[in-house]
């Protein structure tokens, strides 16, 4: 069957080309017979309308608030909104704009007052980072008395499911994790250590709480009698991290495994390659700059990757499918849980200039 042309339907309902044309975007000036008629002869003949074609015609402009995290250059958070920037722009003939508002993810008070900003100016779609779900919970209740579609990336809350998330399986990448770290320290290990970077007993995020809770699952199913150190590091006082490593070490002289769920491992890396420690098998998240200089140095033996900058560009490119070309999305977007070694990470790292 050849392509319907709206002028073919103007024909068949015996009205003019721009009444079909209206009756399509649902617009005014269209008498109610010749509404029904347009109607009906779309209704008989299954008319789909090209979406991308009524999108490129169309005025209209399409915001999108994006609510993540402060970050300092090079960190995790500017993968991601390296990927927001590449599909805005990939989307510009659609007249989208995303405008980036940050929080402190130690303070839930500023997520508050960040989200509250973004319900004020009502945008079209909305692009958000869910650290803390209880905080989150009221937000997006908001966005959906508005009808404002969102999408989470990085964390999930399936209590309060979006539109869609992208992120990986937070759980499932813990207990992976633990899998990976005890082959390096071997059957007979009988300790690790879990480092944390926390801010007045706050993490920073649900994810991170996630992953240890996944990582602790396998070592109470694999590896039960090996005790687990914490070390919880002051995330807003860098200055002293070395101290307390140096304290940390002298009190455990035996301890050669240790992991953390933050993407800042190149702080214990940093520090063992500064006290020339070299049999201790680290493990870490995510491709900073710093993180993958300390793997290729051999004081990081594994990284675990989740591609940020993708999450970034899905998660905008969702909200194009959904509101501009009217497309079904899919609600869970797991995210590869991608294991990174000094031996194949030219293959994978591509920094972001």
């Amino acid at each position: 069957m050849s392509r319907i042309r709206i002028k073919d339907i103007a024909q068949m309902a015996d009205v003019s080309v721009g009444t079909v044309d209206r009756v399509l975007h649902g617009r005014s000036g269209v008498s109610e017979a010749s509404r029904k008629r347009v109607e009906e002869i779309l209704k008989q003949l299954d008319y789909q309308p090209n979406m991308y074609a009524s999108a490129l015609a169309s005025n209209k402009q399409y915001t999108y608030a994006c609510l993540l995290p402060q970050h300092e250059a090079s960190e995790y958070w500017t993968d991601i909104e390296a990927g927001i920037r590449e599909a805005t722009l990939a989307y510009s003939d659609f007249n989208i704009q995303a405008d980036v508002t940050h929080y402190d993810p130690y303070d839930y008070h500023s997520f508050e007052q960040a989200s509250q900003q973004i319900v004020e100016k009502q945008p079209d779609g909305v692009l958000l980072a869910p650290t803390a779900p209880q905080y989150t919970y009221p937000f997006v209740e908001q966005l959906n008395l508005l009808h404002i579609p969102y999408i989470y990336i990085d964390s999930n809350i399936q209590e309060q499911p979006a539109l869609s998330f992208f992120g990986q399986h937070s759980h499932q990448s813990g207990f992976f994790a633990a899998r990976m770290l005890m082959l390096l320290a071997g059957k007979n290990a009988t300790e690790i250590a879990i480092f944390r970077k926390i801010n007045e007993g706050v993490v920073g995020s649900n994810q991170q709480e996630r992953r240890e809770i996944g990582f602790r699952e396998y070592m109470e199913r694999h590896h039960p009698t090996c005790h687990i150190w914490e070390l919880d590091l002051h995330a807003k006082r860098d200055t002293e991290d070395t101290q307390m490593l140096d304290d940390f070490f002298k009190a455990h002289p035996t301890l050669h495994n240790g992991i953390t769920f933050n993407s800042k491992a190149y702080i214990i890396g940093e520090y063992l390659h500064k006290r020339g420690i070299a049999d201790f098998n680290l493990m870490g998240y995510d491709l900073l700059k710093r993180n993958v200089e300390c793997l290729k140095g051999g004081t990081i033996s594994f990284l675990i990757a989740q591609q940020p900058t993708l999450q970034g560009f899905n998660g905008i490119k969702t909200l194009c499918d959904h509101l501009i070309l009217k497309k079904e999305v899919n609600r869970i977007n797991f995210m590869p849980i991608d294991l990174l070694t000094r031996e194949n990470i030219e293959f994978y790292y591509k920094p972001i200039n």
